[in-house]
C-alpha cells in the first residue's frame, strides 16, 4: 500500500470513527435518556408515594400497579391513565415508560425487582451535559477476532452497580483476540440488536484514565462465520459511569484485562451521586465536578 493510500484509509477510518461517535454522544444526551434519570425507587406490596409523581405505586406478583387520585394522571403512549391501572408482570431487564407532566417514568425489573426511574428533560445534570472525553482513534485498536460458541449457552452471574442486585446472562461463547502476539479472551452476551453481541470488560487503565467499574464493547457476528472484529476505540461507558441511578452490570472475573487498552471513552469529569434509603436512591445535593 503507498504511503498516500494508508492516509486515506486512516482518513476514511477517523472519519467513520466520528459519525458514529456524534451519533452516539447524541442517543446519550437525549431528553429522556439515562442522563434524564432523576432517582431510583424499589416498589414493594405496600402502596408508597414516589416524591414529585403522581400517584401511590407498589407491586406484586401480578407487576406494577399505579393508584390514582382525583386530578392525577399519567400517559401509556397517547392513552391517558386515571384511578387505579396494573401495567402486569414485566421481564428482567425489560421496561416500558409512561408519561407525567414533567417528563417521564421507566417503570422496570432489575435483578428481580420491580423498580420506577423517573427522567426529566430539566435535570440539571443532562442540561450540563458537555460530552465525554476520548482517546484518539486508532486503526491499531481496530482488531481481527474469533467468535468460539459454546456447545450450550452457559448462565454467568455477575454483580450489579447498585450491590443489591444481581444480573444473569446466558453468555453464547467468548471473544478470542491477539494484541502484541498475547491472546486473549473476553466472554460475551447477546446484544440488543441481531447479529449482536456486547462484552464487559475493564483493563489496565480502568480507575486510572477510564472508569473503573466497566466499559463495554459491541461485537457484530454471523452464523455464517465465527471471524469478526472487536474495536475498541467503540469501547464505552455504561449509564453507572454517570449515575447512581444505574443497576448496570459488571464484567464477569474473565474479562479483567492485564493489558492497557488505551482506546474508547474515558472516566466522565462529572456524576450523579446518590443518597440510599429502603426506598431507593434520590439525588445528593449536586451533580460531583
Amino acid at each position: 500500500m503507498t504511503l498516500q493510500a494508508e492516509v486515506e484509509t486512516h482518513d476514511d477510518f477517523a472519519q467513520e470513527w466520528e459519525a458514529w461517535h456524534q451519533t452516539h454522544e447524541k442517543k446519550r444526551a437525549d431528553p429522556h435518556g439515562f442522563l434524564a434519570v432523576t432517582g431510583l425507587f424499589w416498589l414493594t406490596d405496600e402502596p408508597t408515594r414516589v416524591p414529585g409523581l403522581p400517584g401511590l405505586w407498589s407491586t406484586g406478583v401480578d407487576g406494577p400497579v399505579v393508584e390514582l387520585g382525583p386530578g392525577e394522571a399519567l400517559r401509556f403512549g397517547e392513552t391517558p391513565i386515571s384511578g387505579t391501572h396494573r401495567f402486569g408482570p414485566i421481564a428482567e431487564r425489560d421496561g416500558i415508560t409512561v408519561g407525567f407532566d414533567e417528563g417521564v417514568i421507566e417503570i422496570a425489573k432489575r435483578g428481580g425487582r420491580d423498580i420506577l426511574r423517573p427522567r426529566r428533560a430539566d435535570f440539571p445534570f443532562l442540561r450540563s451535559y458537555d460530552g465525554t472525553s476520548v482517546f484518539t482513534a486508532d486503526p491499531k485498536w481496530r482488531i481481527p477476532a474469533r467468535f468460539v460458541r459454546f456447545i450450550v449457552p452457559r448462565a454467568i452471574e455477575v454483580g450489579a452497580a447498585v450491590d443489591s442486585l444481581a444480573h444473569v446472562y446466558d453468555s453464547p461463547g467468548y471473544v478470542e483476540f491477539e494484541v502484541d502476539g498475547e491472546t486473549f479472551r473476553l466472554l460475551a452476551f447477546p446484544g440488543h440488536a441481531a447479529g449482536s453481541l456486547f462484552v464487559l470488560f475493564t483493563d489496565a487503565t480502568s480507575g486510572v484514565t477510564t472508569y473503573k467499574a466497566n466499559r463495554t464493547v459491541t461485537i457484530e457476528v454471523s452464523d455464517e462465520s465465527d471471524e469478526t472484529v472487536i474495536d475498541f476505540n467503540r469501547a464505552v461507558n455504561l449509564p453507572c459511569a454517570y449515575t447512581d441511578f444505574a443497576t448496570c452490570p459488571l464484567p464477569p472475573a474473565e474479562n479483567h484485562l492485564r493489558i492497557e487498552v488505551a482506546a474508547g471513552e474515558k472516566t466522565p469529569t462529572a456524576r450523579v451521586e446518590g443518597v440510599f434509603s429502603d426506598a431507593g436512591i434520590v439525588p445528593a445535593a449536586s451533580p460531583t465536578i
